[in-house]
């Protein structure tokens, strides 16, 4: 039998890649990635464990995601700590992206923020089970 240990990476082809490079860029050294590699049209950044790659699309500039389409619907990079999910949010505004959905709790112990990249592509910054760990630490 076969068994994932885990992803790998991920890639994206992006409608504007200056646009989208500039956007990693900035937001993947804020949540410890650095630079993996760089071509003419593609960039990939890794923090060690996974790694994200952006290229330019055949398509171009006027083709984006629209949300609902079959294929992608969210990545969600799991922090360290709820207080983590509110620093990305605060970051994430200064990036000028879009919150869909501000840092809350989703589901039972599940606290995230959703925001898009350029292309609108959704993105989720997320931490589970912090309530319940502390829990049962002050039991």
């Amino acid at each position: 039998m076969v068994k994932v240990v885990g992803i790998d990476h991920l890639a994206i082809r992006v409608s504007d890649f200056a646009a989208s490079k500039d956007f990693y860029g900035r937001l993947f050294p804020f949540m410890g990635f650095e630079i993996l590699d760089e071509f003419e049209n593609a960039i990939g950044w890794t923090n060690g464990k996974t790694r994200f790659w952006i290229s330019q699309s055949e398509r171009g500039r006027n083709h984006r995601h629209r949300t609902g389409d079959v294929g992608f619907h969210h990545y969600a990079f799991e922090l360290r700590s709820r207080a983590e999910v509110d620093e990305l949010q605060a970051f994430v505004k200064t990036l000028g992206a879009t919150i869909v959905d501000p840092a809350g709790e989703y589901y039972e112990d599940y606290y995230a923020v959703f925001f898009l990249d350029p292309d609108g592509l959704k993105l989720e910054g997320m931490k589970y089970g912090e309530l319940t760990a502390k829990a049962g630490k002050d039991a």
